[in-house]
């Protein structure tokens, strides 16, 4: 049986797309193979199995997040595009095959701007230049552009002429913002930014909610799969009015959002509670929640989820919630703020992860708590790479 491949003329050399040359089905198997690997037996002696991988239909132009580097070059050239895998040695790009179309046009002609107008770019080993990098968000709901420009200072030079050029070369782009980073690090973004053009935000929407976020917001660079994703751990919450649900790790907000608005479509009204470290994702949430008519049944708190858990258990926040929803980082949970959802006693938890080993090893801590699998559905949000995501529901096992 054929299968259709995809191919790239940089991909030997870019490394992004380690397993393009694999053809589709076959990336999903070997997915659905690692996932069950991970989490079959615990499944199985639940009384469970891992569900189908959920994948896409057709697997390009699903990033709506794109970035790339800058680098000097030859005669005062700016290099972009990307890095090849494992070194910082920039391959240029003009196309990709994954990126929403509009992107990598407007990368590309920030480096040629940047080029005509003397800006020079960053010399990551000297700690000199301005120019480091650019990342480009795309709507999937709407026709927002959201262009980031990282500095290694405050301002670029001939900053407003810059603008003036980009917005004539790229109307699509709706907002454009200076992101400082001044420190000597590997990170893309810094902490501050300042709005040269727009509102400095862009908008989308997910299942139905409208979201409004940042150039430092962490928002899911593939909204179709996003989707799925979502909906299988809002089906895997059983929401039922009156209800009590722990959004953690929530970002700014996208999960309880949408949990919160299909109950109040279905007839129901719950309460979401987010919790997140970072202030500016609070406050994106916060206004999110706004703008869908949810502010009175969201409430966004600002804290560590773990440190959030410790409270809870001294007695120093409300405690009562149905439902734990959670979806963290790479590096997983933690153990403390996982004893800290046994002593809140849910009835059901959902766990989103991006990364199967460290939430196989979080599962484990649950299991020990009282919980029990209930389902496990991996979901395809990067094809042609190596990573897969997964949605788990577990269900109290005490009386």
């Amino acid at each position: 049986m054929g299968y259709k491949t995809y191919t790239c003329p940089i991909a030997k050399s870019c490394g992004g797309c380690e397993w393009l040359a694999v053809p589709y089905p076959i990336q999903l198997r070997r997915k659905q193979e690692l996932v069950e690997g991970l989490l079959g037996r615990m499944a199985r002696e639940d009384g469970c199995s891992v569900g189908a991988i959920r994948g896409m239909d057709e697997p390009v132009a699903c990033r709506h997040k794109a970035a790339t580097p800058f680098a000097p070059g030859k005669g005062g050239r700016v290099r972009s595009g990307f890095y090849s895998a494992g070194t910082h040695r920039i391959v240029a790009c003009d196309s990709c095959l994954v990126e929403d179309p509009r992107a990598r046009g407007i990368l590309e002609d920030v480096a040629r701007v940047a080029q005509e107008l003397g800006i020079r770019p960053y010399q990551e080993d000297r700690g000199r230049g301005t120019l480091r990098h650019a990342v480009v968000r795309c709507g999937y709901a709407t026709d927002d552009v959201l262009l980031t420009v990282v500095a290694n200072g405050q301002r670029l030079p001939r900053e407003d002429e810059f603008v003036r050029r980009m917005a004539r070369l790229h109307p699509e782009v709706t907002s454009i913002v200076l992101n400082v980073n001044q420190r000597r690090t590997n990170a893309i973004l810094g902490r501050e930014c300042r709005t040269l053009m727009g509102p400095g935000t862009m908008e989308d929407a997910l299942l139905g909610c409208t979201f409004r976020i940042g150039p430092t917001s962490f928002y899911q660079t593939n909204p179709r799969q996003t989707e799925v994703l979502y909906q299988l751990a809002v089906d895997g919450a059983r929401l039922r009015g009156g209800m009590r649900v722990l959004d953690a790790y929530c970002g700014c907000g996208t999960i309880g959002i949408c949990a919160a608005s299909q109950a109040r479509a279905a007839g129901a009204s719950i309460t979401v509670v987010g919790v997140e470290q970072v202030a500016g994702a609070v406050r994106m949430a916060r206004g999110n929640a706004k703008a869908n008519g949810l502010a009175d049944s969201c409430e966004f708190v600002r804290a560590d989820a773990t440190a959030y858990m410790e409270d809870v258990a001294r007695g120093r926040r409300d405690a009562g919630f149905d439902v734990v929803v959670m979806d963290p980082p790479r590096a997983g949970s933690t153990p403390e703020f996982l004893a800290g959802v046994a002593h809140l006693a849910p009835s059901r938890v959902v766990y989103v992860s991006c990364n199967v080993k460290t939430q196989a090893r979080d599962l484990a801590l649950l299991r020990q708590h009282g919980y029990a699998m209930e389902s496990a559905v991996p979901v395809d949000m990067f094809p042609h790479t190596k990573h897969v995501e997964s949605v788990v529901t577990l269900a109290a096992t005490r009386a």
